[in-house]
């Protein structure tokens, strides 16, 4: 399946059914994923959408802490004031919906509604608990100021969930960054909250028109074995 107009047979409807369409299996959703610039008005249905962010949340994170916030784009002001801050980018307009993925460099600080989760699902024990406790101080003490950095990459594990959902969904996304980070900020409303910070723009609804696969490198020149350098052969 590739994506195209959501009235091709090959897509979900845009009706409460939609959820009812076969999905594309992991596999086949990485092949066919492509960064698409032209979207179509067509909204997304809720329940949809909402599976959607469900599979985008299910993404693993350092200690389960689940430092991303998320925030979904959808009034045509805000698509618009969210264009100007990327720079006049027509697919965020243009998409149904785009979601701000914004780190939290803070969010290990409290941790109590994470372990009263994981405790009455059995996942943890209070021994587990405990540990974490006192482990994850420790190693956000120490990271210092990369403490922003690791809650940008746990953010990003989570968009990438996002764009292998959407694909196996019917749906296309267009992963972003080129944006002034302060005027996102802005329009989101976190601009005077500085432990919040930007990490990727992703617009979702149904292209306009496919692209094709612009190719890979051969593994001998992005893939080594044991040291950089020595070359995993293709």
């Amino acid at each position: 399946m590739t994506s195209t107009s959501p009235s091709s047979t090959s897509q979900p409807s845009t009706s409460p059914s939609s959820l009812q369409t076969p999905a594309l299996d992991v596999p086949t959703a990485i092949l066919e994923r492509r960064a698409i610039k032209t979207f179509q008005a067509d909204p997304i249905a809720p329940d949809l959408l909402h599976r959607l962010v469900e599979l985008t949340i299910a993404a693993p994170s350092s200690f389960n802490l689940q430092q991303w916030r998320i925030v979904l784009v959808q009034e045509e002001a805000q698509k618009k004031a969210l264009s100007e801050a990327a720079w006049g980018q027509p697919q965020i307009v243009q998409a149904p919906v785009t979601f701000v993925f914004v780190a939290d460099a803070d969010g290990w600080q409290d941790r109590a509604a994470i372990n009263q989760i994981a405790l009455e699902t059995g996942a943890w024990s209070q021994q587990t608990v405990d540990y974490f406790n006192t482990a994850i101080p420790q190693f956000q003490t120490a990271l210092g100021d990369k403490n922003r950095e690791y809650a940008i990459k746990d953010a990003m594990i989570a968009a990438t969930h996002l764009m292998l959902a959407a694909q196996s969904l019917g749906l296309a996304t267009c992963p972003m960054n080129g944006w002034v980070e302060e005027q996102v900020k802005s329009v989101v409303g976190i601009a005077d909250q500085p432990n919040l910070v930007i990490a990727l723009l992703v617009p979702v609804g149904y292209a306009a028109e496919p692209r094709k696969n612009p190719g890979r490198l051969p593994l001998s020149a992005t893939v080594f074995v044991d040291r950089f350098g020595q070359s995993y052969s293709d």
